[in-house]
């Protein structure tokens, strides 16, 4: 199976990435930006797992990763990169020109990305395309969070679009939504916070990336019956 994963060199990208290339019979692709460090480490442990720069802000490395992806004759497509902040401040305090930059910036480069992968499926007539979401979609948003949830629940009505699009050329669109989880993206979350997060947590423990990884690579090797489906993990705490 040859997948793509965007973001895949660290936080639960690299879980992804190292979880899907354990299985020798996987042609793992992940695209990096500034953690090349990182990706040469995936690759010189796992030899299957072929790493891949693109910097989602420059638009001519993205232009170059659509025309590649039409030759790696890709099974799946996970779309988990994304650049910018968790949490910023109060929406009314925010400049406009912040929600444009950043749909810019992860929004437009998903969909270029996404819309090459759905050729090349459908000329296969077959494909999976997961895309990462975030359970803060679920019921109360937290505070600071406009410009990052009004991102993820764009894609997360495309994921719909792309499953009943293309589901006649055996093409499946599915997202999951994990809780928050501790990585580099969610670092400069106020430790207090964290503490009490865990604290109130059903499990008195934060999701890991490994076990969210487990959930994507349920529907990795999901019927095909499986689609249009957003796998919400956050324990029972919010149930839409």
């Amino acid at each position: 199976m040859n997948v793509f994963i965007t973001g895949g060199s660290s936080g639960l990208g690299e879980s992804i990435t190292r979880l899907l290339a354990s299985d020798s019979d996987n042609t793992v692709y992940f695209t990096y930006s500034s953690s090349a460090d990182k990706a040469k480490a995936i690759e010189a442990d796992l030899p299957n797992a072929v790493a891949i720069k693109c910097n989602f802000k420059a638009a001519d490395e993205v232009e170059t990763l659509k025309d590649k992806i039409a030759g790696l004759d890709l099974d799946v497509l996970i779309n988990n990169a994304y650049a910018g902040s968790f949490l910023k401040t109060h929406f009314h305090k925010l400049p406009a020109d912040d929600f444009l930059s950043e749909f810019e910036q992860n929004i437009i480069p998903t969909i270029t990305i996404t819309q090459a992968a759905i050729l090349a499926f459908r000329k296969k007539k077959a494909g999976k395309i997961i895309t990462i979401l975030t359970s803060a979609l679920v019921n109360v948003p937290p505070v600071g969070a406009s410009i990052y949830l009004a991102n993820k629940a764009y894609l997360k009505q495309l994921t719909k679009v792309w499953a009943t699009e293309n589901s006649k050329y055996n093409i499946t669109s599915n997202s999951v939504s994990p809780s928050f989880m501790l990585t580099r993206f969610t670092s400069d979350m106020d430790e207090r916070i964290v503490e009490q997060m865990t604290g109130n947590h059903p499990l008195k423990k934060l999701l890991t990336t490994d076990e969210a990884a487990q959930s994507i690579l349920q529907l990795v090797n999901a019927s095909n019956h499986i689609n249009g489906v957003d796998l919400i993990i956050n324990a029972g705490m919010d149930i839409s």
